[in-house]
């Protein structure tokens, strides 16, 4: 076995390979960024070699660099992750060429599933059904239009490299077009190198299922199962799990044979993934499409290996060692049920713009706290970690697993409750809310699943029945935990010391009476047995209320509390019963009217401004572009109007709230 290896990643995935490695007593390298210095995977490794400064194309994709990192430590292999150098032929073919093991599949194989428009061709010819489509190169956005009406919309452009929900762009009609092309060819370029573009045929409806395959050196080739990976927002996935709530036994097979099949005739061997899409009109299933093979380990690899029992690392540590796979297709099973939810850092209740910043808070939720399932965290960041503008904007992986889909869906609410993120934002309440919301919990999911159920944007789940009730019940207990410390410092001062036992809360602007008596809490007459430990300054409360669990963030401010729960975030402000009826008396402060300036959303970099002083803007119109997180954010005008001032220039940083534009 491999006595070292190289990582030529960073973050979660990097710790995840490190773990693994150290388990089956192999020492590891990390390579990092002058941003990633203090990273945890950097402290995890054995060594570490510095590669440059943050920008990737100035660091982790040097593959110069990591193979002098492996020369100068000894490393005998390296595992790539996912992203970066993971399926650049060129990478797997230099470190061929300098001795140094690819943990990963063949040079040739990376070579005709990495470039999507040949590996459509090469799919067609294994008589593999693909998504009808133009599989040339277009030369301008004039010959995308025409390609676009012959094929019919609406269409998918995609980046012939692309990935990750990286370089696609959704077209109805031909202005779609027109806006989209040059984009996607710019995403295209600056993620992946290659700004060359494909359009295909959008399938309506639809479910992205995936096949995991595992082959060895030896011509053993197997399917791991399926993952169902539908809940996407702009063609990231939010939401995986395996098994599909979808998927039949006839399927499985059918896609799985299909999957090897198509690994097979081009020499496949270490983890990949053949990706599929299935009309979810199609009641019977049989249709589905390829779409691509991922040549590498996939983010969402944790929800097979929850259900398999295996280590995918692990096996492909081994079969870049050129061990046999020690099991058959007949020895794959289904062991319950898991589910993975990316938290990311980005703002759901702002359109969801990315977030960068200090994790001033960073608490994962523990084990035990999965109420009947396991739980796993797979992170790349602390208490303190930054997160960057250069890099992808998740912060960890939450994974639950349990017997039944129920199960882990139950898990994953009771984990995202006790999940602790201050300091950036972040998409905890929304990925509660989707595990609650009853369409999901039935299955019955597509790729829009997420637009067609929040087309207004989120904002917070939407409370179950009697949730103000209890939540009011326990700021009843808070406010008096409070106020008991209080009075043990009046009462040290000379005061009375008496703890009130009367609250009036206000919720989300709501009135509830509150009274205290015991382990009682009666909320405008209807009596709760409420248990709330509670010391001032905690920020996790584990409360039951009549016997149910209820975790709960909250967070202290002048007159009560901010209270995080079951995906939604609530005001509460807790008075004593003569403060309310004096508040009541108050004038509310109106915030200021920031309608004429268009204020840059997140921290990025200006890539265009559309229009000059003096130029009159129409609803819908784009305005400018920022890019963030390497994504591009096209700004558009909410209202006609003309522009006043134009007060940012392309090339220039912006933080958020930044004033771009201003308008008469």
């Amino acid at each position: 076995m491999f006595k070292k290896i190289l990582i030529a990643n960073r973050g979660e995935i990097a710790c995840r390979v490190i773990r693994t490695a150290k388990r089956m007593g192999i020492k590891t390298v990390a390579v990092y960024s002058d941003a990633d210095a203090r990273s945890p995977h950097v402290e995890m490794a054995d060594e570490r070699v510095r590669l440059g400064p943050p920008p990737a194309a100035q660091s982790y994709l040097l593959a110069d660099e990591i193979i002098l990192a492996c020369k100068a430590t000894g490393a005998e292999a390296v595992h790539p992750g996912y992203g970066f150098l993971s399926e650049r032929t060129s990478f797997a073919k230099a470190l061929a060429d300098a001795g140094i093991a690819f943990i990963g599949p063949p040079a040739n194989a990376i070579a005709a599933m990495g470039d999507k428009i040949e590996s459509k061709k090469l799919a067609k010819e294994a008589g593999v059904n693909v998504v009808p489509g133009y599989l040339g190169e277009i030369a301008d956005t004039d010959e995308a239009v025409r390609i676009a009406s012959d094929i019919g919309y609406p269409v998918m452009m995609k980046a012939s490299a692309g990935g990750g929900g990286k370089g696609m762009r959704l077209a109805y009609s031909e202005q779609d077009v027109r806006e989209g092309f040059e984009a996607t060819k710019r995403e295209g370029l600056s993620s992946f190198g290659d700004d060359r573009v494909f359009i295909e045929k959008f399938i309506e409806s639809p479910r992205h299922i995936e096949i995991q395959v595992l082959g060895d050196q030896h011509g053993n080739i197997l399917y791991l199962n399926e993952r169902e990976c539908s809940i996407q927002r702009r063609h990231q996935k939010v939401v995986e799990e395996a098994p599909s709530p979808f998927v039949t036994p006839q399927m499985r097979k059918a896609m799985g044979e299909q999957a090897v099949a198509l690994a097979r005739a081009v020499g496949y061997y270490s983890a990949g993934t053949v990706e599929l899409i299935v009309s979810g009109a199609d009641k019977t299933g049989e249709s589905f499409y390829f779409l691509e093979m991922n040549t590498r380990l996939q983010v969402e690899h944790p929800v097979t290996e929850c259900i398999t029992g295996l280590d995918l690392v692990e096996q492909m540590i081994r079969v870049a060692y050129g061990e046999k796979l020690a099991f058959t297709q007949d020895d794959v099973k289904i062991d319950g049920w898991a589910v993975e939810n990316r938290v990311y850092a980005e703002d759901p209740y702002r359109g969801f713009l990315p977030s960068t910043g200090r994790l001033v808070r960073y608490r994962p939720p523990a084990a035990e706290a999965a109420e009947g399932g396991e739980v796993r965290v797979d992170d790349g960041v602390v208490e303190g970690s930054e997160i960057s503008m250069f890099y992808d904007p998740m912060i960890a992986k939450l994974i639950t697993h349990a017997p039944t889909r129920e199960g882990a869906i139950d898990a994953q609410i009771a984990a995202l409750d006790r999940f602790e993120i201050d300091g950036i934002g972040h998409n905890i309440d929304f990925l509660s809310a989707l595990m609650q919301h009853p369409r999901f919990r039935e299955g019955n999911i597509t790729t829009g699943f997420i637009a067609e159920e929040y087309p207004e944007g989120f904002q917070g789940a939407p409370a179950s029945d009697g949730l103000s009730a209890k939540l009011s019940a326990v700021a009843g207990l808070l406010a008096s935990a409070e106020a008991a410390r209080g009075g043990r410092i009046d009462g040290q001062l000379g005061g009375s010391g008496e703890v009130p036992t009367e609250w009036v809360v206000l919720l989300d602007k709501a009135e509830h009476r509150v009274s205290l008596g015991g382990d009682t809490v009666t909320v405008d007459g209807e009596s709760f047995v409420v248990d709330a430990p509670y010391l001032p300054g905690q920020r996790l409360v584990e409360a039951t209320v009549n016997g149910e669990p209820l975790a709960l963030r909250v967070e202290k401010n002048r007159t009560g509390w901010r209270v995080t729960t079951r995906g939604a975030s609530h005001s509460l402000t807790v008075l004593s019963p003569r403060v309310a009826e004096l508040a009541r008396h108050m004038i509310e402060k109106v915030p200021p009217d920031l309608s004429k300036y268009l204020l840059c959303p997140m921290p990025g970099l200006v890539t265009a401004i559309h229009v000059g002083e003096g130029d009159k803007v129409e609803a819908g119109q784009p305005l400018a572009v920022v890019e963030a997180m390497k994504m591009e954010n096209i700004l558009r005008a909410e209202k006609a109007g003309t522009v006043a001032k134009v007060s940012a220039k392309p090339g220039e940083s912006l933080a958020v709230d930044a004033v771009i534009l201003e308008f008469a």
